[in-house]
C-alpha cells in the first residue's frame, strides 16, 4: 500500500479510524468532565494521550484524531494558559499522536488526522 493518504483512500482496502480518544481514556480511567474534554491531559499528562493513540494503533486502527477537538486559545486561556503555551499545546496534540505511531513500529502506513472543535 501506498504511504500518500489519498491513493490510500481511493485504491487501498478501507483504512481503520480510532474509536474515539475520549473513550480510551474514560476506559483507562481518566475523568474528562471537563470544559476541555481529553485536550486538559495536553497540559497534564501528555503520555496518557500518547498511550491512548497507541492503544488504537495496535489495536489496528490506520487513523487516530488529535487531542485538539475542544483546544481553544480561549479554553486554555480560561485555565491561566497563555497564547504561546496554547499554540504549543495544540502542537503537542499532533506530535503526541506522531509518537504513538513510531512506538507502534507498524508495518503498514500509519496517519494522524487533527481534530478541529467548535
Amino acid at each position: 500500500m501506498s504511504t500518500d493518504l489519498a491513493t490510500a483512500l481511493t485504491e487501498g482496502p478501507p483504512l481503520v479510524l480510532d474509536g474515539g480518544l475520549s473513550n480510551q481514556l474514560a476506559s483507562a480511567g481518566y475523568d474528562l468532565a471537563d470544559e476541555l474534554w481529553s485536550a486538559r491531559l495536553l497540559a497534564e499528562d501528555p503520555e496518557a494521550i500518547t498511550e491512548a493513540h497507541l492503544a488504537y494503533y495496535t489495536a489496528g486502527a490506520d487513523i487516530v484524531i488529535t487531542a485538539s477537538y475542544q483546544a481553544t486559545f480561549e479554553g486554555f486561556a480560561g485555565r491561566g494558559i497563555d497564547r504561546t503555551e496554547a499554540a504549543r499545546l495544540l502542537a503537542s496534540s499532533v506530535e503526541l499522536a506522531r509518537e504513538a505511531a513510531r512506538r507502534a513500529e507498524a508495518t503498514r502506513p500509519l496517519w494522524v488526522a487533527a481534530s478541529a472543535g467548535p
